[in-house]
């Protein structure tokens, strides 16, 4: 059977490798939408190969709707989700109201709305594939487990490019230095949140509405080889774990086509000498992981939505060189604030939207400046 597959972010780094795995499996997949932000004439050259016709192509400029449109079309059975940020909102929520699956590469749609997906889905199955590295490796390993057994979870973190740093040396660095990330190559927004470990909290956000976990049973550790991608600890102290090469390749596939098949994704060689390390996180060299997990604990769905627009606004800013790399938590801090004196209860994807233009208004480059 030939699942019909619409890539939302076709030209970004998740994007180009899932149509990797469509070539790779012509018999299992086919492409039938395809979305870019602005490279339209990329977008175009990949409808050209896949046989996607041009209505079933867009861009930025075809509108807020567009994206919806493709998530939704009658020929589509599955939604790879792999826009980056608040982008991702509305066509993964409207996908999943019209029954279609969705491979969910975008990790601020559970960041912000894990509690309307989950109404929808229930979290990680058939209709809610995780892509995410970490996710995918927790979402294998808890299947092979029933849900008493399990002690908690534990999420690997490589650290980033300044993982050994010293905290007073932060305020100095670059946005080319934080784009070069030690061991994975990913586009610039959860270059920069991997740098600050923003994307490593959101992930223990997304775990916590994929598996329906509490936030006490989810940790952190430092890894700094990315080849253990997640581990489960049971009740009794035994401990899975889901390891492989640090490449996407395989977590895509595996959301994807749902078996083991072969691919193109690149093999542990076990016959090198390795070695694995892991630690803890030094919370004086990346402040923005404990303030995103004090948001997500609180409660607060307004707040965290502040926070989340906040991010996006950061990053921005520290890309263009208008704010430095330690501005980006008091940035966070003020974004959360904002959402927290939003709507009482956060119960729409309208009251998300209201918060994250409320923040973008507040945290606008002449506001900051």
């Amino acid at each position: 059977m030939t699942t019909r597959l619409a890539i939302l972010g076709a030209t970004g780094s998740i994007g180009r490798q899932a149509l990797e795995i469509v070539r790779a499996h012509p018999d299992r997949l086919r492409v039938t939408a395809l979305s870019a932000d602005t490279n339209a004439a990329s977008l175009a050259a990949l409808g050209l190969e896949h046989g996607v016709p041009p209505g079933r192509l867009a861009t930025r400029d075809d509108g807020p709707g567009a994206l919806e449109a493709l998530a939704t079309a009658a020929d589509v059975d599955l939604v790879l989700v792999a826009t980056p940020g608040g982008a991702g909102l509305r066509p993964t929520l409207a996908a999943l109201e019209a029954g279609r699956s969705v491979a969910l590469a975008n990790k601020e749609v559970l960041v912000v709305a894990g509690h309307l997906v989950r109404a929808l889905t229930g979290g990680a199955g058939e209709r809610l594939r995780p892509v995410d590295s970490e996710h995918a490796a927790l979402w294998q390993c808890l299947s092979a487990t029933e849900p008493p057994g399990v002690g908690r979870v534990i999420l690997t973190a490589s650290g980033g490019p300044f993982r050994d740093l010293a905290p007073e040396e932060l305020d100095r660095v670059t946005a080319a230095q934080a784009l070069r990330h030690p061991t994975w190559r990913m586009g610039p927004k959860v270059t920069v949140d991997s740098a600050t470990l923003v994307n490593k909290a959101y992930e223990v956000i997304e775990a916590h509405w994929l598996f329906d976990l509490p936030y006490e049973r989810i940790d952190v550790v430092l890894h700094r080889e990315s080849v253990v991608h997640a581990l489960v600890e049971l009740a009794d102290g035994s401990v899975m774990a889901q390891l492989a090469q640090p490449d996407m390749l395989l977590p895509i596939q595996y959301a994807l086509l749902l078996d083991r098949v072969p691919g193109p994704a690149p093999r542990l060689d076990w016959t090198a000498e390795r070695a694995l390390h892991f630690g803890p996180i030094d919370a004086r060299r990346y402040p923005c992981l404990e303030l995103v997990l004090e948001t997500a604990r609180s409660g607060d769905l307004g707040a965290m939505a502040g926070l989340s627009a906040a991010d996006e606004i950061a990053v921005e800013l520290f890309l263009a060189g208008e704010v430095g790399f330690g501005e980006i938590p008091r940035l966070l801090r003020r974004g959360a604030q904002i959402g927290a004196g939003g709507p009482g209860r956060v119960t729409t994807l309208e009251d998300i939207i209201a918060i994250d233009a409320a923040v973008r208004r507040a945290l606008a480059p002449a506001a900051v400046s």
